[in-house]
C-alpha cells in the first residue's frame, strides 16, 4: 500500500518537519544578520535585513552599538541636535544611506564622517544648521546626493565640498545663502559631476548671469533660483528667456515664482514679463546667433539639455547633413559634438540645425550664422578707420601746402594771351580811367580788365609816363611771356615757372 503522507510535510523529502510558526521563525532568526553572529537590533528601532530604521523614536543620541553590515540608517525625526565624531566609534563600511532630517541639530563635527566612506546619500534637512565649515564633507568622497534645503544655513565655507568628486544633486534651498556660490559650478572645479543645484528660497539679491549662460545647457535646466528677492536685470531677464525657449524645467516649471525687484520699487514683478517694458525695457533673447568673417574659423556649439547623449549630427543650410569630415575638411564635426567650419565662405552664412538622440526624448537646435564682409565688419574695422583716417590727414595737408605755396597769381589765367602794348599817344585819362580795356582779340577774356597797360600806374599807385619798350619775340615755351615791371616786387618771381 501506498503511504499517505501528512499534510505537513513536503512531498519531496524523505522525513516530514511539522511547520509550526514557532519553528519558522527561529530558522530565520538564524540566517537573518541580527542574529547572534550579527547583533541585536537597537532598543526601539526596527531592523529588516541590514536596513536599520529609528525614525520617531525620540532618540537624543544616535544608539549605539551600530551592528557594522547596516547599508541605511534611518535616524530621522527625533532630537539628536548634535553629531560628534564618536557618533559611529566603529567603522561601517556597508553604510550608503543616512538619514537625519527633523532633528534640530545644530551642530555637525567636521569628523563625523570618517567611519563611513562609503555613503552616497546623506540627508541633513529640516534642522538648524548655520554653517558648513572647511573640509565638512571632505571624507565622503563617493557621496552622491546631499540634502541640506531648510536649515539656517548663512554661511558657506568655500572648502566645504572638497573632494567630493562624484555629488551629482546639491540641495540648499530655503536657507539664508545671500551670496552665490560659482566656485560650485565652475566646471573642472570642486564638484565635477554636479548636475542639480537647488538655491530657491535663500536671500539672493544678484546672480553672474553672464556666467550662468557659458554653462552647459544640461547643467542650467537644473539650476533652480525661483523665490530670490533678485534685482531686475536684463542679462538676468535674458538667461531665464532663453531657458525658456529650450523648455528648461527649472525656468519652465517655475515661472510664476522667478521674481525680481525693479529699481526704486518694493513690489516683485515677474522676471519673464520684463520684455520691453519700462523702466529697464529689456529686449528678447535671441536664439543662439553667431558673426564671423570671410575666411575665419568658427565653432558651433551643440548645447543640448540632456546629459547622456547617444548621439547627434548636424545638417548645414543647404541641407546636407555632416556626420564626420565634410568635403574638403573645411566642415568638421569634433567629439563633443561642436561643428567646426573653416575658412568661411559668403555661401556658408545660414541656419544649421544640430540633431540630438537623447536618453529620454530627441531635441534639435539651432545656430544661425552671419558670414560678413571684413571690409564692412567685425575687427578689421580698427584698421579701416586707421587707413582712412591716414588718407584724410594726408589729403589735408595736401590741400593746405597748395593754399599755402602754391596760389596762382590773379592774372594766371591770362598768361596765354599776351596784351599789346598800348600806343604811345594814348593819353594819361584814357589809360587810366577807361572801363573798357582794349582786348587784343577774341572775346572773353576772363581777367581782361586787371591787365593794365604799360602806360598805367605803377606799383603802389605811382604813375608812369612812358611804356616799357616791348622785346623782340622769342621762340619756345616763353615766347608769350610779359614783359616784368623793373620796380615790382613780382618781377623777382617772373622768370620761375610753377612746378605743381
Amino acid at each position: 500500500s501506498i503511504p499517505v503522507m501528512p499534510p505537513s510535510c513536503h512531498p519531496c523529502v524523505a522525513m516530514c518537519v511539522p511547520m509550526e510558526p514557532l519553528s519558522l521563525l527561529l530558522a530565520l532568526s538564524l540566517l537573518s544578520p541580527w542574529g547572534s553572529a550579527g547583533g541585536s537590533c537597537p532598543p526601539r528601532c526596527v531592523c529588516a535585513s541590514n536596513l536599520l530604521s529609528c525614525s520617531q523614536a525620540n532618540l537624543s543620541a544616535v544608539p549605539a552599538p551600530l551592528p557594522r553590515f547596516t547599508s541605511v540608517l534611518d535616524l530621522s525625526h527625533n532630537n539628536v541636535t548634535r553629531l560628534r565624531a564618536d557618533w559611529a566609534p566603529a567603522r561601517l563600511p556597508h553604510l550608503h544611506a543616512l538619514l537625519l532630517s527633523h532633528n534640530g541639530l545644530a551642530f555637525v563635527s567636521t569628523e563625523a564622517f570618517t567611519h563611513v566612506p562609503r555613503l552616497r546619500h546623506l540627508d541633513l534637512s529640516s534642522n538648524r544648521l548655520r554653517t558648513l565649515d572647511e573640509n565638512l564633507f571632505s571624507d565622503l568622497g563617493e557621496l552622491e546626493v546631499l540634502l541640506l534645503y531648510n536649515n539656517e544655513i548663512s554661511t558657506v565655507d568655500r572648502t566645504a565640498f572638497e573632494n567630493l568628486g562624484r555629488l551629482r544633486k546639491l540641495y540648499l534651498g530655503q536657507n539664508r545663502i545671500a551670496r552665490f556660490p560659482l566656485e560650485l559650478l565652475r566646471e573642472g572645479t570642486r564638484l565635477p559631476q554636479l548636475a542639480l543645484l537647488d538655491l530657491s528660497a535663500n536671500r539672493l539679491r544678484a546672480v553672474p548671469a553672464g556666467e550662468l549662460q557659458a554653462l552647459p545647457a544640461w547643467l542650467r535646466d537644473r539650476l533652480y533660483l525661483h523665490n530670490n528677492p533678485l534685482a531686475c536685470d536684463c542679462l538676468l531677464f535674458q538667461l531665464l528667456d532663453r531657458g525658456r525657449r529650450r523648455h528648461l524645467s527649472a525656468v519652465e516649471d517655475f515661472q510664476d515664482e522667478l521674481r525680481c525687484f525693479l529699481p526704486g520699487a518694493t513690489a516683485l514683478v515677474k522676471i519673464l514679463d520684463l520684455a520691453g517694458k519700462q523702466p529697464l525695457n529689456c529686449s528678447k533673447a535671441q536664439e543662439a546667433v553667431l558673426e564671423a568673417h570671410l575666411g575665419d574659423s568658427v565653432t558651433l556649439g551643440c548645447d543640448s539639455r540632456w546629459q547622456g547623449v547617444r548621439s547627434r549630427h548636424w545638417v548645414t543650410p543647404g541641407g546636407e547633413r555632416v556626420l564626420g569630415d565634410g568635403g574638403n575638411g573645411s566642415v568638421v564635426l569634433l567629439a563633443n559634438g561642436s561643428l567646426q567650419l573653416r575658412a568661411l565662405r559668403p555661401e556658408d552664412a545660414g541656419t544649421y540645425s544640430c540633431w540630438v538622440a537623447g536618453p529620454l526624448l530627441n531635441e534639435t537646435l539651432y545656430v544661425e550664422l552671419l558670414v560678413h564682409n571684413f571690409t564692412l565688419h567685425g575687427p578689421h574695422d580698427t584698421l579701416n578707420t586707421a587707413y582712412t583716417t591716414l588718407v584724410g590727414c594726408i589729403l589735408s595737408v595736401v590741400l593746405v601746402l597748395i593754399y599755402l605755396y602754391l596760389t596762382p597769381c590773379r592774372c594766371c589765367c591770362c598768361r596765354g594771351t599776351e596784351k599789346p602794348p598800348a600806343p604811345r599817344d594814348d593819353s594819361i585819362n584814357s589809360s587810366v580811367l577807361s572801363t573798357t580795356p582794349n582786348h587784343a582779340g577774341g572775346t572773353g577774356e576772363p581777367c581782361g580788365s586787371h591787365i593794365a597797360s604799360s602806360a598805367g600806374t605803377g606799383q603802389n599807385g605811382r604813375f608812369k609816363g612812358g611804356g616799357t619798350p616791348s622785346l623782340p619775340a622769342r621762340q619756345g615755351p616763353k615766347a608769350q611771356r610779359k614783359v616784368s615791371d623793373p620796380d615790382s616786387v613780382s618781377s623777382v618771381f617772373s622768370d620761375t615757372p610753377i612746378v605743381v
